[in-house]
């Protein structure tokens, strides 16, 4: 049922709400060419596309990548249409995956996941409702330090703590990707990376990312860890 009736039908209608979510977002800029008649200069376009593509470019293929386990298919459609993924969407599937007692890349973990993000979601959309007449006036009214300390550590505090969920099920892998995104921090820190163009941050994620993948699959090939899918 999950294999041959769930996922195609969310795969066709996950990639028509993408597609549509794609149309909407170049909305305003279609309107502003074919009823106000604003042509930006090509230059300008070229250039902020690239400005865009130098910072965020990795990012648009390493986030699919190495969010999908927990996500799964529906849950990925969900989390990039909605947003707040790291934040939000990512910390509620593990949450409920673990409260559930189901593995993550497993069908079950996907639907698990789908109900956590379809839940997060109407609760995100209830408290941004709430927080816009009553929150950010208290936001505002808060000392600076304790504004720094929210915007600074609050996602730091997150992946903290998803790292040590899944890191208490899988200490192996965790150790080498703490390591391997250690030593790539200390090498952009210290300068080694500066012969990458732009900042080097996203040096550090890529390797981070797709070593941990590929070490943790030689572990696994060689007995060094289990799964229990």
């Amino acid at each position: 049922m999950y294999e041959s009736n769930f996922i195609p039908y969310i795969n066709r209608w996950g990639r028509a709400t993408s597609l549509l979510a794609v149309a909407l977002s170049f909305g305003p800029a279609l309107a502003l060419l074919t009823v106000f008649e604003i042509v930006p200069p090509t230059g300008a376009v070229v250039g902020g596309f690239l400005s865009v593509a130098v910072t965020f470019g990795l990012i648009w293929f390493i986030e699919p990548i190495s969010y999908y386990p927990v996500l799964g298919i529906p849950g990925t459609y969900m989390a990039f249409l909605s947003g707040n993924i790291s934040n939000l969407r990512l910390p509620c599937a593990a949450a409920a995956q673990e409260s559930a007692d189901v593995e993550a890349g497993t069908p079950r973990g996907s639907i698990i996941s789908t109900i956590a993000i379809a839940g997060s979601i109407f609760v995100n959309i209830t408290i941004l409702t709430v927080g816009v007449f009553a929150l950010v006036p208290v936001f505002e009214a808060m000392p600076e330090f304790g504004r720094n300390a929210l915007e600074s550590y609050l996602v730091p505090a997150i992946f903290g703590a998803i790292f040590a969920q899944f890191g208490r099920d899988y200490p192996k892998v965790a150790a080498v990707g703490l390591c391997i995104a250690l030593s790539m921090t200390l090498l952009m820190e210290f300068g080694f990376l500066a012969f990458l163009p732009g900042l080097p941050l996203y040096a550090v994620i890529l390797v981070s990312v797709f070593g941990t993948i590929y070490v943790a699959k030689l572990m696994w090939q060689n007995g060094m860890i289990e799964t229990d899918s």
